[in-house]
């Protein structure tokens, strides 16, 4: 997953590192290139994270920004192809019709029908998706254990369905999704609930987003609330998926895949109710590492990384 990261959340301490990292990158002739596709793009995170792990680790790499929407995403690609560029990440809105334009999917891709991550080798492009291993790691690096458990999902979208293709993978007991009817990935959705019936045994439901009686009993018996929709991202912070607050309960872990801003109003409202919450900034972290270990076959230095970045 990448979402936009506003150039005022960065302090000066960072700004600083930046500048300094800029004048670091060596280019060569022989420097594989590596990007972020979407729209917006100019304020993500990401060519910060993987520039500075291709540094420490001595990599021959550069990471670049291109925006790019749906309508000019094949173009785009097409002419990274012929550039040979190693591999790129693909955030809103491309992750859906990139899933159409690379010529393999991995399993899990293919599960979910969106890709979040493309590796280019000798011209045949894979497309993977490591959204849901990103959120999976991030969800145990705070601390939480909801292997076993029920989870409920709003939206269903990329991230959304990627995290719980990656939930049910890693033994979720149940997962309830709501979305409305009117998506364009409600069929999808509704698709993907349905292989998860047959392969695995996670059961998933999928409600309409307008069904409140479906969602406070969903809630009532989840531990964990995932918002994977844009609902709340900056600029329009003052909106929330869940309006009504009396749906929290203190033994729910309420989760954003938003960091910017860190603390949502969806978080704010459920921490005022006494309920334990974390962003998508970890997410972020550890969907990138999966990605540049697809395109370097090295281990991104995450540790490095959380303490330059994230902290």
């Amino acid at each position: 997953m990448q979402i936009s990261l506003s150039a005022s959340d960065l302090r000066l301490s960072r700004q600083i590192r930046r500048k300094d990292l800029v004048l670091a990158m060596n280019i060569t002739g022989h420097t594989k290139l590596t990007a972020l596709l979407g729209s917006p793009v100019s304020h993500s995170i990401s060519p910060l994270m993987h520039n500075e792990a291709f540094r420490i680790l001595n990599l021959d790499y550069a990471y670049l920004c291109f925006d790019v929407t749906e309508a000019t995403l094949p173009a785009a690609i097409e002419g990274l192809k012929a550039c040979r560029i190693r591999g790129f990440n693909l955030t809103m809105p491309c992750k859906n019709l990139a899933a159409e334009l690379v010529d393999e999917l991995s399993p899990a891709a293919s599960l979910i029908g969106a890709v979040n991550t493309v590796v280019n080798d000798n011209g045949v492009l894979t497309g993977h998706n490591t959204d849901g291993v990103g959120y999976m790691r991030s969800v145990k690096d705070a601390g939480y254990d909801i292997i076993g458990k029920t989870i409920t999902l709003m939206g269903c979208g990329g991230a959304a369905t990627a995290i719980c293709a990656q939930a049910a993978l890693d033994g979720v007991d149940t997962i309830h999704i709501f979305a409305r009817p009117t998506s364009r990935f409600w069929e999808r959705t509704v698709h993907l609930a349905q292989a998860i019936h047959e392969r695995l045994s996670c059961k998933v439901f999928v409600h309409e987003n307008g069904d409140l009686p479906a969602l406070r009993e969903a809630l009532c018996q989840s531990s964990l609330l995932v918002n994977a929709t844009s609902v709340g991202m900056a600029p329009h912070t003052e909106e929330t998926i869940l309006p009504d607050t009396s749906l929290f309960h203190p033994n729910l872990i309420v989760s954003d895949i938003i960091y910017n801003p860190r603390e949502t109003l969806l978080l704010r409202q459920a921490k005022a109710a006494g309920c334990q919450t974390f962003n998508g900034m970890y997410m972020l972290l550890y969907q990138g590492a999966e990605a540049f270990r697809l395109w370097t076959g090295q281990e991104m230095p995450t540790a490095q990384i959380k303490e330059k970045f994230f902290s």
